[in-house]
């Protein structure tokens, strides 16, 4: 079974950068579509971003679109979700998650994901 791994988080001042990373064991990433979302207690999981099993698609929550990006490294079965002018809204506990699904349309939406990390917390404030 896949199992998944999260690094990365931390703390940052808002304006700042983080990369967190997903990193695959026991298995390969080839063939699965990688999503990042996050939770906050007593809200439901947000999809933030996901990509398809090749990299040729990628989607991104209105929240997020044009400050983070998602990539992928199949050779290194690694993901990565790049983070730029974070806000203290970005303040979350980060989850990446597989999809068992080779397709290039996206609906980024956790249910769909079944195995998961088990979150780095990203926490944004002076």
């Amino acid at each position: 079974q896949l199992q998944l791994v999260e690094s990365g988080g931390g703390l940052v001042q808002p304006g700042g950068r983080l990369r967190l990373s997903c990193s695959a064991s026991k298995g390969s990433l080839d063939y699965y579509a990688i999503g990042w979302f996050r939770q906050d207690p007593g809200k439901e999981r947000e999809g933030v971003s996901c990509i398809s099993s090749r990299g040729d698609s990628t989607r991104y929550s209105d929240s997020v679109n044009g400050r983070f990006t998602i990539s992928r490294d199949n050779v290194k079965n690694m993901v990565y979700l790049e983070m730029n002018n974070l806000t203290p809204e970005d303040t979350s506990v980060y989850y990446c998650a597989a999809e068992d699904y080779t397709g290039t349309y996206l609906d980024c939406q956790a249910y769909e994901y079944n195995i998961w990390g088990r979150g780095t917390q990203v926490t944004v404030s002076s």
